[in-house]
């Protein structure tokens, strides 16, 4: 060996285990690094040849730079990420630290009060005699509230009384004991939380509070939370009236505010507020507000119309700087929000705590959050676009819809006279502001053909459904609720030239790709672009795309979530949308009504086979129907179209047809997918009882005896529709139906078809019948089709299908024969795989 470095030395070359490298070679190295951290061989060989500095150095022992360069790289990015976590851990053990001292003054001061009304209680003949006797401890609740305020004017001095005293209350709030807060349930605090997350527990109105950790520093962070219509997706506007600055270096402002309402049966609300900045004597920076009433003798601001008034008490946010960088922050939202103005089944919504804080509490720290993630992750995502432009895509897409749900007339929009039936709203809005957008897309020499925008929205009561499993469903199966020719109007809508209104079959979107775009780090929310692919069926149809982009925004789909409002909500695009692209968007709001946690199981599926299984052989979890209590939730439909005004009542009729089929076919899921709708045969649950279920039962058996001469049920067909659909149901081989078109698509299934071929009964209608054969098995399709036709059956070989997952399912052969309706005309087509079994 050492003859071997002695030699090796000769040469320039160190063969031992340690080089030392010259500073321009360091710097020649560096460069490929941050090129490519993992160069092939050949690459390595290429960089000796362009670096004669590098002649001197092996090949290997460059190699082994490289190994100890990566390895340097992560063990800084594994000591950065540790170091993160331990600032994290700290900041949260002090706020914990400072939590438990809040608690345990709050428990003394409890004990206190306590032992001394048991004590009044036991002097009863001074508690005979003494009417005048006041207690000498009092809440801190009943202290914040003066029942005489003292007098104050619209004068700098006297908003800066009110100003310091909302600031006392709110710190009161924030760090004190002047509300029994509790902790928000299914909230724990730990290093991967939001924070600490806590509610009120029998103060007026409804207060929710959090404390958090955030990366940003506090100015950053006060100049984003005052920027309330970024986040708070309720607010529609915050308008900053008038400014005066205070002696101590702080701000006093004026502000209007006005949030949208978040279904059509209930008003807006707007308030009237001074909002106070300032700094505290240890560094904190404090922004807190509340609403300025009469009684206060301050400015006053006049009833708005279709808004209501409500108050905010004492409310704002404490900013901490973090040692190490970042910022404690600490937020209380407290509000009254007159929940008299709202129907009473909604008025759990407005005196829920639970729902203030999931709208705007955990959302302002969720906005934070996303931020300084993405301030730390600078980088491009989906479609070449950086998180801050998607951030706003999304909030485009909830303010648009806000917009055509509450239908203010200050933004064009005008009701339009209905029907006879009040089921739907429609409103018309021809503004300019509100078509200046849309005349984006057909700039390039083309004259917009749409001069008006219409609106049909709707809301329904749903019993016994969680927000969350339906929300997936119309997310996930759009097919089931969609209609293919509204799909081609609006798609039209996005592209130059004309379109007719949709009365003939002008297109097919049967199918749904899902192409995720962003998400918050905590998988709140969902940015997505759906791609719809389908035919045309006439040359006619050149001018209607056959490919059909959707910009989606999905939230609320955790279903431990309490109080979560679910939606989704989407907007057709051109494949080339610019992040300020004309946005139309429609789509669903689901809000909880009970504040009690939904109990069904987490892991449960979208499975509406399971739904319509009898007996006990479902899958569904079988404490379901037990733990899942009553529950409510309100959904809200929006759909907007573009249209010419000359055509306003068709588009309307158009409309109002699209939007009460929707309702139908949501009523008709949400039975499904509700666990409480259990009839009284053994579970059988609607649609399998339903008459069409059991007639087309009846036609399969009919028609497989008429051609084949044999039953195939071996009960018989006796017994009633019923029975012969449960037997149908339950058999062991896979039996499903296909429609006689062009493309046939399945419509029915049994229970061991659907396993067979791993999809739902909903789902089932996505599939086309080429999809689940080879090459092999569509050639014998095509040569043996005609014979099912005209001969009514057919016997298939063995071979392999495919199910909709791609897997290879094998099957010892296969029946296909022609299903017979009443009139004997063909219906269907219907094959039985037998012996099927996966590969």
């Amino acid at each position: 060996m050492a003859m071997s470095c002695k030699d090796g030395n000769k040469h320039g070359i160190d063969n031992g285990k340690y080089v030392r490298y010259t500073p321009e070679q360091v710097e020649a190295l560096e460069r490929l690094y941050h090129e490519c951290p993992k160069p092939s061989s050949i690459r390595r060989q290429q960089l000796i040849r362009e670096c004669p500095i590098l002649s001197n150095i092996e090949p290997k022992q460059i190699k082994v730079w490289f190994q100890n360069r990566r390895c340097r790289e992560k063990q800084r990015k594994e000591s950065s990420r540790l170091q993160a976590v331990n600032r994290k851990l700290t900041a949260m053990n002090k706020l914990l630290m400072e939590e438990n001292d809040r608690l345990q003054k709050q428990v003394s001061q409890l004990v206190y009060e306590n032992g001394y009304f048991r004590q009044h209680t036991q002097s009863t003949t001074l508690g005979a005699k003494d009417t005048n006797c006041e207690p000498v401890v009092t809440s801190g609740q009943h202290n914040l509230t003066s029942q005489h305020p003292p007098p104050r004017d619209a004068s700098p001095a006297g908003l800066l009384s009110i100003a310091e005293e909302t600031l006392t209350e709110f710190l009161s709030k924030a760090t004190g004991t002047a509300v029994e807060w509790v902790q928000m349930p299914g909230m724990k605090p730990g290093p991967d939380s939001i924070g600490i997350v806590a509610i009120s527990h029998g103060c007026p109105g409804v207060a929710a509070r959090a404390c958090g950790l955030v990366g940003l520093e506090p100015t950053r962070v006060a100049e984003i939370l005052k920027d309330q219509p970024s986040w708070f997706r309720d607010c529609r506007a915050v308008d900053v009236l008038n400014v005066l600055p205070t002696a101590n270096g702080g701000t006093i402002e004026l502000l209007y505010m006005q949030l949208y309402a978040p279904t059509t049966l209930a008003p807006a609300r707007d308030f009237w507020l001074l909002r106070y900045t300032s700094v505290l004597e240890d560094g904190s920076l404090v922004i807190c507000e509340r609403s300025l009433k009469n009684t206060q003798n301050g400015p006053t601001m006049p009833p708005v119309q279709h808004f209501v008034r409500a108050e905010m008490l004492p409310s704002g946010y404490l900013i901490r700087p973090c040692e190490g960088g970042g910022s404690i922050i600490h937020i209380v939202d407290h509000m009254d929000l007159e929940p008299w103005s709202v129907p009473e089944v909604l008025r759990p919504l407005y005196e829920s705590s639970t729902v203030l804080a999931q709208k705007m509490t955990m959302a302002a720290l969720r906005q934070l959050r996303q931020i300084a993630h993405e301030v730390s992750q600078s980088n491009v995502t989906g479609w070449g676009r950086r998180p801050a432009a998607l951030r706003a895509l999304g909030q485009r897409l909830t303010r648009g819809f806000n917009e055509a749900l509450n239908g203010f007339n200050d933004e064009g929009w005008s009701v339009m006279g209905n029907d006879g039936m009040d089921d739907v709203t429609i409103l018309i809005n021809s503004s300019p502001d509100k078509l200046m957008g849309l005349n984006i897309s057909f700039a390039n020499g083309f004259s917009s053909i749409s001069n008006a925008v219409l609106c049909a929205r709707a809301s329904m009561l749903l019993q016994n459904v969680p927000p969350a499993i339906l929300l997936r469903f119309l997310r996930e199966h759009r097919s089931e609720w969609a209609d293919n020719n509204i799909d081609a109007y609006s798609a039209a809508a996005v592209k130059v030239g004309p379109w007719s209104l949709p009365g003939s079959r002008v297109g097919s979107f049967a199918n749904q790709v899902i192409l995720p775009l962003a998400h918050t780090i905590e998988h709140e929310e969902l940015l997505e672009v759906i791609k719809l692919e389908g035919v045309g069926h006439t040359p006619e149809d050149a001018m209607i795309p056959r490919e059909m982009f959707l910009l989606q925004l999905c939230s609320g789909m955790d279903e431990n979530a309490i109080g979560t409002c679910a939606e989704l909500i989407f907007a057709p695009i051109d494949a080339s949308f610019a992040d300020d692209a004309p946005l139309l968007p429609s789509g669903f709001r689901i809000i909880p009504l009970d504040s009690g946690k939904e109990t069904s199981s987490p892991n449960r599926t979208l499975d509406l086979a399971s739904a319509l299984e009898i007996g006990p052989a479902g899958n569904r979890a079988p404490n379901d129907a037990v733990n899942s209590g009553c529950t409510r939730s309100v959904m809200t439909i929006a759909f907007e179209f573009a249209f010419e005004s000359h055509m306003q009542e068709h588009v309307a009729s158009m409309a109002r047809q699209y939007v009460r089929s929707i309702i139908s076919s949501v009523q008709r899921v949400a039975l499904a997918l509700s666990p409480s709708h259990l009839s009284s045969h053994g579970g059988l649950r609607s649609p399998l009882g339903t008459p069409e279920a059991q007639t087309l039962a009846r036609w399969i058996c009919n028609s497989y005896r008429c051609y084949l001469g044999v039953e195939l049920l071996k009960s018989g067909n006796e017994g009633g529709g019923e029975l012969v659909l449960k037997t149908l149901w339950h058999h062991s081989d896979a039996i499903m139906c296909c429609s006689l078109k062009a493309l046939p698509v399945f419509t029915f299934a049994n229970q061991a078809g659907l396993d067979m071929l791993e999809t739902t009964l909903v789902a089932l209608q996505d599939i086309t019948l080429e999809k689940i054969f080879d090459d092999h098995g569509k050639k014998t399709l095509c040569s043996e089709f005609p014979q099912i036709m005209q001969q009514g059956f057919a016997c298939l070989q063995g071979g392999i299908c495919l199910s909709s997952m791609g897997r290879p399912v094998s099957y010892e052969r296969a029946v296909a024969w022609k299903v017979l309706n009443e009139e004997e005309n063909a219906h269907c087509i219907c094959f039985m795989f037998v012996n099927w079994s996966f590969v």
